[in-house]
């Protein structure tokens, strides 16, 4: 057995591995076994899964089709191996990963340890603020599905030169898909979805990080996502035609002729990010499709047929609502979070007169909130949700502050802290 699979079957790495598998959680794959009984599988079947590895002998379980509808219509593929496979593949990145890392671009950011979406937003900002104000935005085509196997395991082997672990991987890679209880190859593509794929993704893009670098071209790319930034329009179709025909050519990948394009920064639509011109120079915001997004998220979560008590779905607000603006607390949103915290407090006092259903509830709550004696009497027989929430002596009643005191996270004021937090 080579070294480097030693290193990687090692009792050590492999209850690293299945530490993160644990805490990722997940669905469990084609047979059925979940991550709750990870440990137990491990312990009665470990020791002969190692020893197949060892001989070359063992085969990797079909990933689980699962189909992700995209807001914009069209679905994103996903694989969901087993979490015994899902053990392997982190144990193999684990050990590759810190091989691999010094390698990399420093204008990578996607799926890599120590870097994030909001450093390549801030780099994007670099370029336009230096005067690279035409974009060349690159759409691979169904990346993950149309990666060449053989180019892939070329580029990884040139560096690790170990047929042991290369074997391995190669299992991973064909190791098909059930659709549907309907067994299909993977003759092509790596698994989106599986612990191993981001990695790899990377090692077959670095290629065209190399590229770029080589040409003198300012880039960003994250995962599949690559913008490339250049000062004239003339420059960026030629950026353009040429890069295309190079990834097609040298890569054996597919570019979306459709969705590959020239832009300006304002039509720029980056990692969820949009970006507009200040006084100041070039600033990023949320796009506006996030900022639907994240709107029909927390009216979905503000239906008032839900049965849910309050505190939970508060805590379940919260929780998407810390998500959001952790992402995108970067960005220039006063105005869009004094609206959006403005509408969630009318959806909270909707809720809660819904909660108080009957005169004499609704009474004994404003009565309780500090509205005076008659006026609660008056107002509880009030009729029409939206009616009441917008009325201002209901609104002082269920202030911003008793909403926050409550458990509330205003959307404003978690914004302005963590927006404080990413300028210093």
């Amino acid at each position: 057995m080579s070294e480097l699979l030693d290193k990687i079957l090692s009792d050590e790495n492999i209850q690293l591995a299945k530490k993160r598998v644990y805490a990722n959680k997940g669905a469990g794959g084609v047979d059925g076994v979940t991550v709750e009984e990870l440990d137990e599988y491990l312990i009665q079947n470990w020791e002969s899964i190692k020893r197949q590895i060892q001989a070359r002998t063992y085969r990797p379980q079909p990933v689980k089709r699962v189909e992700i509808p995209k807001p914009n219509g069209g679905v994103r593929k996903l694989g969901i191996p087993t979490v015994i496979d899902r053990t392997i593949e982190q144990a193999i990145t684990q050990i590759l990963s810190p091989i691999f890392e010094p390698m990399f671009s420093e204008y990578s950011y996607g799926f890599r340890p120590g870097r994030r979406a909001e450093q390549a937003i801030v780099q994007i900002l670099e370029y336009l603020n230096d005067g690279s104000e035409w974009i060349v935005d690159i759409d691979l085509e169904k990346f993950f599905d149309n990666v060449p196997q053989d180019k892939l395991m070329s580029y990884v082997g040139r560096v690790i030169h170990d047929g042991d672990t290369e074997s391995l991987i190669r299992k991973y890679l064909k190791a098909g898909v059930m659709v549907k209880g309907q067994y299909e190859a993977t003759k092509i593509g790596t698994p989106q979805g599986g612990n191993l794929s981001p990695l790899l993704s990377n090692i077959m893009l670095h290629e065209l990080d190399q590229e770029l670098e080589a040409r003198g071209l300012r880039f960003t790319r994250y995962a599949d996502d690559c913008v490339i930034l250049v000062r004239s329009r003339a420059a960026a179709t030629r950026v353009m035609y040429s890069v295309t025909d190079w990834i097609e050519r040298k890569l054996g990948l597919k570019v979306n002729a459709e969705k590959t394009h020239t832009t300006r920064p304002t039509k720029l639509k980056y990692l969820g990010f949009g970006f507009w011109k200040s006084k100041e120079g070039w600033k990023a915001k949320p796009h506006k499709d996030s900022v639907s997004k994240f709107k029909r998220k927390l009216k979905q979560l503000c239906k008032r047929s839900w049965s849910i008590d309050l505190t939970s779905r508060m805590n379940r607000i919260n929780s998407v609502t810390r998500g959001w603006i952790n992402y995108f607390a970067l960005g220039d949103m006063k105005n869009v979070m004094r609206s959006i915290d403005e509408h969630l407090r009318v959806q909270m006092i909707v809720i809660i007169w819904k909660q108080w259903k009957v005169p004499s509830k609704r009474e004994w709550g404003l009565r309780k909130l500090g509205v005076k004696g008659w006026i609660a009497h008056e107002m509880s027989y009030i009729k029409g949700y939206m009616k009441v929430a917008h009325l201002p002596q209901i609104k002082k009643a269920i202030s911003k502050e008793k909403l926050t005191k409550r458990g509330l996270v205003s959307p404003m004021d978690y914004y302005l802290k963590q927006h404080a937090l990413k300028l210093n």
